[in-house]
């Protein structure tokens, strides 16, 4: 008995006699502590519903809408609209990308240490790549991605190429990380933008900058 008090407080109590309720009661605390949450498990609130599981690739298109969703495709194909707790995305022109009708101005000088700038629609960003929108990723097939084969839209992802073959796909896309995913789940993610509205809405082409200047070579001096 004396080895376990010493065990919690560093050192061996001698001549301690403590009743087996106290221990008893203090296991009980312990473990009461520990396991909070619902049945012992921290990461729930009591009566909350479990959450859905994710879709399988058993159906590619519930697939692609569930990773479309929570890979944050609506944060910047999605203009955002001022809602009662902040920006949100305005689902009544969902994913069709920057508004045809929203011209922006040259985009502002910024000092150091800041470095790009965004509408406020999240849909157009400027920085020391250029100008870049957000494209219309609706099956129009005169504006948005309708004329596009599956496989072209697998290279533009896993290649950060646009349509897999062109300029490369300019930030704020994060499609290095996208790049990763399964081929599957790229298809997928296809098959269910095939499935959403098509909204015409002709978005501008990205103003690329140009590649900065070469640093002049140092004078033999300075060699």
């Amino acid at each position: 008995m004396n080895s376990v008090l010493g065990h919690f407080t560093g050192a061996p109590i001698p001549g301690a006699r403590v009743a087996p309720a106290v221990f008893l009661f203090a296991a009980v605390a312990t473990l009461s502590a520990c396991g909070g949450g619902q049945a012992g498990r921290p990461d729930q609130v009591p009566g909350a519903a479990e959450p859905a599981p994710a879709p399988t690739a058993a159906d590619p298109v519930k697939r692609g809408e569930y990773l479309v969703t929570t890979s944050g495709c609506h944060d910047c194909h999605t203009p955002m609209k001022l809602g009662p707790n902040g920006p949100e995305p305005d689902m009544t022109q969902m994913l069709q990308g920057h508004p045809a009708t929203l011209v922006m101005p040259e985009p502002p000088k910024l000092a150091a240490p800041w470095m790009w700038a965004g509408a406020a629609t999240n849909t157009a960003f400027a920085g020391p790549w250029g100008v870049s929108y957000a494209i219309n990723l609706t099956p129009d097939e005169e504006t948005g991605i309708g004329l596009w084969a599956e496989q072209v839209f697998v290279n533009a992802i896993k290649t950060g190429k646009h349509m897999g073959v062109g300029r490369a796909i300019m930030p704020p896309m994060p499609w290095p990380a996208y790049s990763r995913m399964t081929d599957d789940d790229v298809k997928a993610i296809f098959a269910y933008l095939k499935t959403v509205p098509a909204r015409k809405n002709k978005v501008p082409e990205a103003v690329v900058a140009p590649p900065p200047a070469a640093a002049a070579p140092a004078s033999p001096a300075a060699q």
